[in-house]
């Protein structure tokens, strides 16, 4: 995709879908309101960026002579999620919010091994060296900013507007569902690839 309005399009119509990050935002925008969240941004932008680069130099080559290795890094994103999950429901209710695991950390992690980074990858960035890529990487993070602060903010008004039914441990739990959710469509889809 090298012509910049379908590509502007592709990554707005992926970004704003929910996944595994989008759902950390919100979740963090409604626990801690969108101007405390705004620091994860660092770590869904580190995340993206390192794992299209890693997607498109690295993984696309050795899939080249190695098709195990796209599905071995699916199933590894899928447990990565899975205890993602575990973690927020246990600790879920937590004083202390960096325990309660919607860190700038867990936000990198997530994002880095995030379903949606290997479709950008590999089938709305454009195949170009690194240098021609920085470009569109500069349109993806005003995008990738963009969705998340609307993602902080619907959490956020969410929070705000459910009379005290969206307590913390509520959304902590909820997010781990919908995490957990994600990890199994992606081994379904994933298996159903293999077949």
């Amino acid at each position: 995709m090298s012509d910049l309005l379908p590509f502007v399009l592709a990554l707005l119509a992926l970004l704003a879908t929910p996944g595994p990050t989008n759902t950390l935002m919100a979740a963090a925008g409604a626990q801690r309101g969108v101007v405390r969240s705004l620091p994860l941004l660092a770590g869904e932008l580190g995340g993206y960026f390192i794992a299209i680069t890693v997607w498109i130099e690295l993984v696309g080559a050795a899939a080249a002579s190695q098709p195990l290795v796209p599905v071995i890094a699916k199933f590894v994103a899928a447990a990565f999620l899975v205890w993602s999950a575990w973690k927020l429901w246990v600790n879920a209710g937590h004083a202390d919010l960096a325990q309660r695991g919607i860190t700038l950390g867990r936000v990198f992690a997530t994002t880095l091994i995030n379903p949606k980074a290997l479709v950008f990858a590999f089938a709305i960035f454009p195949h170009v060296g690194f240098v021609a890529r920085l470009p569109f990487l500069a349109i993806f993070t005003v995008l990738v900013v963009g969705t998340a602060v609307g993602w902080m903010t619907l959490g956020a008004v969410a929070a705000r507007s459910s009379s005290g039914l969206l307590t913390s441990s509520r959304v902590e739990r909820i997010t781990a569902v919908a995490l957990a959710v994600f990890a199994t469509l992606l081994v379904v889809q994933t298996v159903q690839g293999l077949l």
